[in-house]
């Protein structure tokens, strides 16, 4: 057996870091060489220890897991990016890749399948969910209208958009955190294509997209 894989782990949430810590530990030929808490320390740690694989979350404060993939893919060329998300919305998918992710997989996979995804990331071949492959042979195949793409969720945020509520309120609304409303937010602005909120709930009333 040569060298194992040397892996970093990037995700905000201190009991998924654990839980992908001690499932390194079931591979001989997987190791855990650093973890981060978001983008920032991401893009440090990987420049300094050069891993094989990241295992990157998307959902993190101040710097995302789609920057932050692009951060790191700067700093070590050669790494490969595993994205282990919650969220398989289109746009995500799609920007994730686009920014340097090899593989996209959700964090419903089972050991194994996160195992084998990772050595096929190190060996240079993607592996995606088949919620993800479905996303890119939708959007490579058929033009959509503006809005088709958003999820029942984002739906029930830009309804509160437009009724002025901040991203707190939102998170009070709809019981998430306030990273996550954020994190909605910030998808529906990308899937509408606007630069503000208000840009997002007029495009929203011009497109029938509100109740």
């Amino acid at each position: 057996m040569g060298d194992p894989i040397r892996i970093v782990i990037v995700d905000d949430q201190p009991v998924v870091r654990s839980g992908l810590s001690a499932f390194l530990l079931v591979y001989d030929d997987l190791e855990l060489v650093g973890e981060a808490r978001d983008g920032d320390e991401a893009r440090t740690l990987c420049a300094n220890l050069q891993p094989d694989v990241v295992l990157m979350d998307l959902v993190m404060p101040r710097v995302d897991g789609v920057e932050a993939t692009r951060a790191v893919r700067e700093v070590c060329p050669d790494v490969a990016v595993v994205v282990l998300t919650s969220f398989p919305e289109d746009d995500l998918v799609r920007r994730a890749l686009e920014a340097g992710a090899t593989s996209y997989l959700l964090k419903t996979s089972s050991s194994d399948e996160l195992a084998h995804a990772i050595r096929e990331a190190h060996a240079g071949r993607s592996i995606l969910a088949p919620e993800a492959a479905k996303v890119l042979i939708r959007v490579a195949t058929q033009p959509n209208p503006l809005g088709y793409d958003l999820t029942d969720r984002e739906r029930e945020v830009l309804q509160l958009l437009a009724q002025g509520l901040s991203n707190n309120d939102i998170a009070d609304k709809l019981v998430i955190s306030p990273t996550t409303a954020k994190f909605h937010v910030s998808n529906i602005l990308s899937k509408l294509g606007a630069e503000t909120r208000a840009e997002a709930v007029a495009l929203a009333y011009q497109h029938n997209l509100l109740k």
